[in-house]
């Protein structure tokens, strides 16, 4: 029982939500270092909101017509207050660039991936392909990845999000993807993975991912694409090892 409730809470915290407000629950380090650096970002937002609040209020009130008909020229203009709304924000902003540029930076390399696979976007499905594993008739492993109807959903699927091949994957295990697109410009994305790379016809895009615990995670296609757009959804599972390898035998 505590497993099927524990399974029910990841299925739920790792999908979009109605109203949601905030991140999903992150699954990758590259998720949770934009957690940390949104949160650190919002703190001095929340400074900045009051302190420029502050601010205006004081201005409104105590210049005036009524209270102050005539202001002296060195209360409108100075030298000290010019520089310290020039200086400060400029100091706001370094201290904003260097984490966001250091996590930039370290969400773009691909580090010796210990698989590959190759995500393409159609108008208006996808397909992916496991170039590392053959399956009996020494081919890749390759499948499409269409949304499956409202009317085709089983108890407790999730509306335009379930798809009838899923993207298996094992926890632990650094992994490439490859993203390109057959037609039109795609964008591979999964939230709670820190996952959003635009597919080029023509072109191979790649990010690399280390899901570190096991879970479903929903995307959608984040490119406006055609009249189907909202149709193509990407559904990644995280299973163990033992489980992938059980997998990978029945394809």
């Amino acid at each position: 029982m505590f497993q099927l409730l524990l399974n029910y809470i990841h299925e739920y915290c790792d999908a979009p939500r109605p109203w949601g407000l905030y991140f999903q629950d992150s699954a990758a380090p590259q998720m949770e270092g934009l957690v940390e650096l949104h949160d650190n970002i919002m703190f001095y937002l929340i400074i900045i909101l009051f302190g420029v609040g502050w601010i205006l209020t004081s201005v409104i009130r105590n210049y005036a017509s009524t209270r102050s008909p005539i202001s002296h020229k060195y209360l409108n203009h100075g030298t000290l207050i010019e520089l310290v709304w020039t200086i400060t924000p400029a100091l706001i902003l370094i201290l904003i660039a260097f984490p966001s540029f250091k996590l930039l930076y370290l969400m773009d390399e691909v580090s010796d991936p210990a698989m590959s696979v190759l995500a393409e976007g159609h108008q208006w499905y996808w397909s992916y392909q496991y170039s590392d594993f053959l399956n009996d008739d020494n081919e890749n492993i390759e499948f499409d990845s269409y949304m499956i109807p409202e009317e085709d959903l089983e108890d407790g699927g999730l509306r335009m999000l379930e798809v009838d091949n899923r993207v298996i994957l094992p926890e632990l295990t650094h992994i490439r993807f490859i993203i390109t697109a057959a037609d039109v410009i795609h964008s591979f994305a999964s939230p709670a993975l820190a996952i959003k790379c635009d597919a080029y016809p023509g072109r191979l895009n790649q990010v690399s991912v280390l899901i570190n615990r096991e879970g479903t995670f929903y995307g959608q296609c984040s490119e406006i694409c055609g009249i189907l757009h909202s149709s193509m959804p990407i559904v990644i599972q995280s299973v163990s090892i033992e489980k992938f390898l059980t997998w990978l035998e029945s394809q």
